[in-house]
């Protein structure tokens, strides 16, 4: 009964149990910072010390997520150019904002993945993760320069870049805590910069993409 319990298929039910706990932890709590293993194992209904059998921490976990995040932002990146041709570099821009937007968890661990998460597990899990995120990657900058009017390889690279960066620091600012919401109420020009998300995130990609091109010349 014990080996049945524990056969590939079980490990990757209770797997998939964990992730969907931590994903509706990271929504209810205000995202992936307050999310802790026991709260995670509770509420996958399995026992305190069964989790290590899955995910060796809390790292390893929220690791798996970002990963998936990067093959679903891929994936959400090719259904959005799907057919496009010679497209604008500030449409481009839209593309990669929109996309994300559609992904909160995953911009929210931008912030965590280079901060703790892949350099908090052990070197095997690390490179699993650079392996399949330089992927998603790679295809995300060859989507970009398919469907665009002039991108080139290296300046799709660039607006990946600072899609990246962007999303990490305005994630975290449009979405504050508790007490950083009282303040910003109280103090209005302390808030600016937690305005809309999704507005300021396509303002600035689209000014990046237009602001490279117009910088090498295209």
């Amino acid at each position: 009964m014990h080996s049945r319990a524990r056969s590939p298929e079980a490990k990757l039910r209770r797997t998939e149990d964990l992730l969907a706990a931590a994903r509706t932890l990271a929504t209810a709590r205000g995202g992936v910072r307050h999310v802790t293993l026991a709260a995670v194992t509770e509420a996958a209904g399995l026992h305190p010390s069964a989790v290590r059998r899955y995910f060796a921490s809390k790292e390893e976990l929220l690791l798996e997520l970002a990963e998936r995040g990067w093959n679903e932002w891929r994936d959400g990146l090719a259904a959005h150019l799907a057919g496009a041709r010679d497209l604008p570099p500030a449409d481009s821009a839209a593309a990669v904002a929109a996309t994300l937007t559609a992904q909160p968890l995953f911009c929210d661990l931008l912030t965590h993945v280079p901060l703790s998460l892949e350099g908090d597990v052990d070197i095997e899990r690390a490179r699993r993760y650079k392996t399949n995120s330089f992927a998603a990657y790679d295809a995300l900058v060859d989507a970009l320069t398919a469907s665009s009017r002039t991108l080139t390889t290296a300046q799709a690279q660039e607006l990946i870049a600072a899609a990246l960066g962007l999303t990490a620091h305005l994630w975290q600012v449009s979405h504050p805590t508790p007490t950083l919401a009282e303040l910003y109420a109280q103090n209005p020009r302390w808030g600016h910069v937690a305005l809309d998300f999704a507005p300021r995130l396509t303002r600035l990609l689209q000014a990046v993409a237009v602001g490279v091109t117009v910088m090498d010349g295209d």
